[in-house]
């Protein structure tokens, strides 16, 4: 039994240590990549260590946009505003339909599982936010699609509050004379800290991606956002190439960094989320584990 024991465990720290070798080698390539020289990517390819280190796609990309800071500012307050705005939503649908007594909590799951099925599509949904909310050129554009963007996520904290917040204590603290809204701050809340991490983590990372509503709603360069402005400038880059390729200038379009600029754009997009990652991570596995089994 202990020889057994042992060979499952020494089996298991080598599947796990495979599969985090898997996760970390993108990661490198990545960085790698960024710090390389074009024509060495191209002839090549991409590899662990930089080939012939080259700081040419950073230095296009500082030189190219004057606002890439106030875009990293944008994004963070937007972040964190979505986010915090987001979670709210997510918590009073959540926490109505995950109690029992509620009246019509067959219809409000059921709404919600609509929602996930079925959606306007874009033209819809494109007119609706800009005839009837009017955020066009707004920071709201931003915000407002992406506040309650998956039911999944509803879901997940439902089910968590089902599975982790015992009835008998919310009927307790009414006797005592609490109030629903006073449950759910002083009661509900602090114990739901690992769900409310691990949808914050998912939701802050949709808010940071996202560059889609800036590429439909956004029009003034000075509200891009990091992400919308790194991809206008990879848009902007492919089509000069494309253009000097054409041209007599064929030799300076293909000296133009695009493998390389993609890269650095995206370890640009990636570095505050691998900092802000490792300080949520230990209530990332709880909540997704307890968040999706069925209450």
């Amino acid at each position: 039994m202990v020889k057994r024991d042992k060979v499952f465990q020494i089996t298991d720290h080598i599947i796990l240590f495979l599969l985090a070798l898997f996760c970390i080698l993108p990661l490198l390539l990545l960085f790698s990549s960024s710090f390389s020289n074009e024509t060495a990517i191209l002839h090549e390819g991409y590899h662990i260590l930089p080939r012939e280190f080259d700081l040419t796609a950073y230095k296009y990309i500082l030189n190219g946009s004057s606002g890439i800071l106030r875009s990293y500012g944008i994004s963070a307050i937007i972040t964190i505003v979505g986010t915090l705005g987001n979670l709210f939503l997510t918590i009073l649908y959540a926490y109505p339909i995950s109690r029992g007594d509620l009246k019509g909590r067959t219809f409000f799951s059921f709404f919600l599982f609509l929602t996930i099925l079925f959606n306007g599509g874009l033209i819809p949904t494109y007119m609706m936010w800009t005839n009837t909310f009017h955020i066009k050129n707004s920071y709201l554009a931003y915000i407002l699609p992406n506040l309650l963007m998956n039911g999944f996520f509803v879901i997940m904290a439902r089910n968590f509050f089902t599975a982790n917040i015992p009835v008998a204590l919310l009927e307790s603290a009414k006797i005592d004379g609490a109030g629903e809204f006073r449950i759910l701050r002083d009661i509900v809340l602090p114990m739901s800290k690992p769900i409310l991490a691990t949808l914050g983590l998912f939701v802050s990372l949709n808010y940071w991606n996202d560059w889609q509503n800036g590429l439909y709603y956004i029009s003034n360069d000075k509200r891009y956002t990091i992400q919308v402005l790194l991809n206008r400038m990879l848009l902007d880059t492919l089509y000069m190439q494309q253009g000097l390729a054409k041209t007599v200038n064929s030799s300076i379009g293909a000296s133009m960094p695009t493998a390389t600029l993609k890269m650095a754009i995206a370890v640009l997009g990636a570095i505050p989320v691998l900092i802000i990652f490792p300080f949520i991570s230990q209530y990332l596995s709880g909540g997704i584990v307890v968040g999706s089994v069925k209450g």
